[in-house]
């Protein structure tokens, strides 16, 4: 047997022996954003379902077992002169995890979501069985209604994904708009006309909007470093035009995931230096946001000053022809900035992905914010959250569930599919040992 194969045969012995009534994942990282009390269970340990077991750059496939983190899957397909489709931005960030939640980054106005290339997964269910699924077999209904579940339908063990061919360097143009109009006016032209092989943006303020184009290279006549010293969102203003290495291009925004590090310090250059080189990623950023959770430091100060604050930590994908109307909300009734923007072209393939409907052949742009609001005034719990989560409703638009969610049961199960999902956990989770995805990823309790 292959090493998969032995593992595989010692999760399923181990399940055999010791059957379930209710478990979880072990994990060192999330990148899961619901505070929650801490809940006695069972765990299942999956970690070392962490590596890469082929790269085949001529058929453009990977091989990965679902733990492989996607800075290992990078580095193993950039070896051959390949990337995975879609690289979301942040290295601790899970094969199997964006398959099971909603991964997206600078290429998915070519092909999607994570999910859209993936072509097939083995499947730990509920009910104690691996199976494998793809897009033609009979576990067709998994395959497909897997993305958003976030482990209440399973758990990745092996997926397949679909690879590009990479140059050396991606050569980057930063370019101003003064209105969200002509802004996703040129998105639209861009996903149209191809022509470049990354996208995304970002949002300064209402009338400083840059869209970031970047094309691959074999020439550079330099290549900028963003791992350290240099801050690579502040690059954007100030050059019109940049080149990085393939790889420092997936990772420029894990060093300072995005721009948060400027809520612990960590753009301070100073501070920076203190860190080091090897401690600006998003892992340290989240162990130090967990701790601050855990012992409410930020609250205590909070309470200290006098201020009520709401964390908004949301991505939303708006219809682009929505996406100006929806960007003037977001100034006019939150007021975060930056707000980071990445189209998406959703599959055209008939492929339907029942629990993240999108509208196939529809442009959606992908707006990131993730801060906190403050008031004076004590505010309903979730009060400019629900105000999100409706404006993208009346627009025609849907969330991420990585982060606080605040709908009714009603309206959770309208986006969602609720017909769907209890179909699926019918026949993989009849006993209900995974949870339920709403009491998961809205209840608090």
């Amino acid at each position: 047997m292959t090493g998969y194969e032995q593992k595989k045969a010692r999760l399923l012995a181990e399940l055999a022996a010791a059957p379930r009534v209710g478990f979880g994942l072990t994990k060192e990282t999330s990148n899961l954003f619901r505070d929650r009390a801490p809940r006695e269970r069972e765990r299942v340990d999956l970690k070392h379902f962490n590596q890469v077991l082929r790269v085949d750059a001529t058929a453009g496939l990977v091989e990965a077992e679902g733990m492989t983190t996607f800075v290992d899957l990078a580095d193993a397909t950039l070896a051959h002169g390949t990337m995975p489709q879609v690289v979301p931005q942040l290295k601790s960030i899970t094969l199997g995890g964006a398959y099971a939640g909603v991964g997206i980054e600078a290429t998915s106005f070519r092909h999607g979501l994570v999910h859209d290339a993936i072509v097939e997964i083995d499947v730990l269910t509920g009910d104690g069985r691996i199976v494998s699924c793809n897009a033609d077999n009979e576990h067709r209904d998994l395959f497909f209604g897997f993305p958003n579940s976030y482990g209440t339908l399973g758990y990745a063990l092996k997926l397949t994904a679909k690879t590009t061919p990479v140059k050396q360097f991606v050569h980057v143009d930063h370019v101003r708009y003064s209105t969200a109009q002509a802004c996703f006016a040129d998105v639209g032209r861009l996903c149209a006309e191809g022509g470049v092989h990354f996208l995304d943006g970002v949002v300064f303020a209402p009338g400083e909007i840059f869209l970031s184009r970047g094309r691959f290279t074999d020439v550079a006549p330099y290549p900028s470093d963003y791992t350290f010293e240099n801050i690579y969102y502040r690059s954007i203003r100030k050059r019109p035009t940049d080149y990085l290495t393939t790889r420092d291009y997936l990772w420029r925004w894990d060093t300072d995931w995005f721009w948060c590090s400027k809520n612990i310090g960590a753009q301070h250059p100073l501070l920076r230096r203190l860190f080091g080189r090897e401690r600006l990623n998003s892992i340290t950023y989240q162990r130090i946001m967990r701790w601050n959770s855990r012992w409410g430091v930020t609250r205590a100060l909070n309470r200290l000053r006098g201020v009520h604050t709401e964390s908004v930590i949301q991505d939303i994908d708006i219809p682009i022809e929505h996406a100006p109307e929806f960007l003037s909300f977001l100034h006019a009734e939150v007021g975060i900035l930056p707000i980071w923007i990445c189209p998406i072209r959703s599959d055209e393939s008939g492929a339907r992905f029942p629990l993240y409907p999108l509208t196939q052949g529809t442009i959606y742009i992908n707006f990131g914010f993730w801060d906190a609001v403050a008031s004076r005034e004590p505010l309903p719990d979730g009060f400019c959250n629900r105000k999100i989560e409706r404006k993208a409703s009346e627009l025609g638009g849907i969330k991420s569930l990585y982060s606080d969610s605040y709908f009714t049961e009603q309206e959770f199960w309208e986006i969602y599919s609720r017909s769907s999902y209890d179909a699926l956990k019918r026949k993989y989770d009849p006993n209900g040992v995974l949870g339920d995805l709403y009491a998961k990823c809205v209840m608090r309790a």
